[in-house]
């Protein structure tokens, strides 16, 4: 075969194409076989855009938006859309936007020298928006030096942008133009405007949502928002401004200037001041005698209820931590999923019956002898620990399906507390890259499995997918019957996580599935200066994480 050909394997078989072919042509031939559009492809486990060509041999995948790379690339390719909209109607001083939250599938917007929006404003922002989408408008991708793109950004008022390029390696950036519009942005975009086809707008609150597809990606997704949980972001975002530190930028000027001593020690207090606030409003629910606590994995549950107990302490009550794993099914009675595997996030991998049976009588006054489940075993024990609740006792009970009523049906409502826990991100990267909460979650469990499991990146990013599954199932859709939310996100968080996460994404075989995931998250990680652990009290939910927790979380 000449120099001017290349083989690529692509479904399991090999064809032959011309050297510097683009990918947009070879897609085109496959793109009917897809439901999906395809937005970028992957040669030899890395990411590629579709403007780039084929120069090598390989095996090539198609990821479309239905795969987490694709439709995080449309969401970021679609806020671009909706920037160049604005700008196009608002000009250069009244278009400038922040991206605050990921809500409902949509993105939470305001505009920073407009106003607040109105629906004629989002009616013609939506007309220009789907016009550009029918021109097809290339996204294209240029380099320029870190300064350049710095004076660029002080030019269009991103101070955010410009003050994170401060801290980048390397002397070069990545830049991407829509029609003359250029903007710095955090991963990989689709070709052209024409992929951009499934949006909406609507107002909310101070500003706006941009609305994506879900699991049906030719249909926007209903905007279903939880009010709690926007609350609970906004009151977040309210301690970062507090702190000084809304921004990957911003944070990195904290560390660089010395100050993260003080802003561990403030964060901390005003993390225990609302744990404190929270332990009032269960003393002051006199009928309370069980405190239900829910969240996502890597929330930081075990150490917020030790923290939560010793408040309680402190108001005279006696708190009792209770684990709803211990009323596991034995394995022989677990369900099994569709897979055949068995199924340990389902409500009915737990014995409900006994649950209620007991907590009845505790409620009565009765005494009872609490199981243990035997993981080794596979099945529950009794080790003779007797409970009875008296005046002043209070169960503090941890689960995903602490908030599920189905869990707790014979229980009068009066005497339960829920509280539904999530480390929610409180810094973006910049005014239009917010930071994930989910990556954030993922990197906290990456380094506690490695730590507490003898788990590698690989397996924990491997088995990510099935996690969020279950938490979609399980635990989101009863968030909004949570008494109060707590957001166990810390500013300072991915700063420190990074020295630990790192290594360990770093051991990934580039030839493994989990490759791509693993590059992404060392990216992202990238933009954070590092900060030592050994400023963070034993008492912190990170230690959960780290190690050296006070309460051998």
């Amino acid at each position: 075969m000449g120099e001017d050909k290349i083989v690529l394997k692509i479904n399991g078989e090999e064809k032959t194409y011309a050297k510097g072919t683009q990918y947009l042509d070879i897609v085109e031939e496959y793109q009917k076989e897809y439901e999906d559009d395809i937005v970028l492809v992957a040669l030899n486990n890395r990411l590629q855009e579709l403007h780039k060509r084929a120069k090598m041999n390989g095996e090539l995948r198609f990821i479309s938006i239905a795969d987490v790379p694709g439709k995080k690339a449309y969401r970021r390719s679609m806020t671009l859309l909706m920037q160049k909209a604005l700008y196009n109607l608002l000009g250069k001083e009244k278009s400038n936007i922040r991206v605050m939250h990921c809500i409902s599938q949509a993105y939470y917007c305001e505009l920073v020298n407009y106003g607040k929006p109105d629906e004629k404003l989002l009616a013609d922002v939506k007309a220009e928006m789907l016009r550009m989408v029918e021109e097809r408008i290339p996204i294209q991708k240029s380099s320029m030096s870190i300064d350049e793109a710095a004076e660029l950004f002080h030019e269009y008022g991103m101070t955010d942008k410009e003050r994170l390029f401060k801290y980048r390696r390397n002397s070069r950036v990545n830049i991407y133009s829509l029609d003359n519009y250029r903007n710095y942005f955090y991963g990989y975009m689709v070709a052209h405007t024409g992929y951009l086809k499934y949006f909406d707008l609507k107002l909310y609150d101070d500003g706006f949502v941009l609305m994506f597809p879900n699991q049906n990606t030719k249909e926007v997704a209903p905007f279903k928002p939880s009010v709690k949980h926007f609350d609970t972001l906004n009151c977040s975002r309210e301690w970062s401004q507090t702190l000084g530190v809304g921004t990957v930028g911003e944070l990195n000027d904290a560390i660089a200037s010395g100050r993260m001593q003080d802003i561990i020690m403030v964060q901390e207090a005003l993390m225990e001041q609302r744990i404190a606030q929270m332990a009032q409003q269960i003393a002051d629910s006199k009928d309370c005698k069980f405190v239900m606590i829910a969240g996502p994995s890597s929330s930081g549950k075990t150490t917020f209820s030790h923290r939560l107990s010793i408040q309680l302490s402190t108001l005279g009550l006696h708190p009792y931590p209770l684990a709803l794993d211990d009323y596991y099914l034995s394995r022989d009675k677990c369900p099994r999923d569709e897979k055949g595997n068995y199924d340990f996030e389902c409500l009915e991998a737990l014995d409900v019956e006994l649950f209620n049976q007991d907590m009845s009588a505790l409620l009565k006054g009765d005494s009872i002898e609490m199981p243990s489940f035997n993981f080794k075993t596979g099945k529950r024990e009794y080790k003779g620990k007797k409970l009875q609740l008296g005046e002043g006792d209070i169960l503090v009970i941890e689960g995903i399906h602490g908030l599920n009523d189905k869990l707790s049906y014979t229980l009068p409502k009066e005497s339960k507390f829920k509280i539904f826990i999530s480390a929610l991100t409180q810094v973006n990267v910049d005014e239009h890259n917010y930071l994930s909460t989910t990556d954030g979650r993922l990197i906290r469990r990456i380094v506690r499995d490695a730590r507490t499991r003898n788990t590698t990146a690989q397996e924990t990013i491997a088995m990510w997918k099935s996690v969020r599954r279950g938490e979609e199932k399980y635990i989101f859709p009863f968030q909004d019957s949570a008494d109060i939310m707590f957001n166990s996100g810390l500013v300072y968080e991915l700063a420190v996580l990074k020295t630990y996460a790192e290594p360990l994404l770093f051991g990934i075989d580039k030839n493994a599935p989990e490759y791509m995931e693993a590059k992404r998250l060392l990216k992202f990680l990238d933009y954070f200066l590092p900060v030592p652990a050994d400023k963070i009290a034993p008492n912190s939910i990170l230690r959960e994480f780290i190690g050296g927790s006070l309460f051998h979380a």
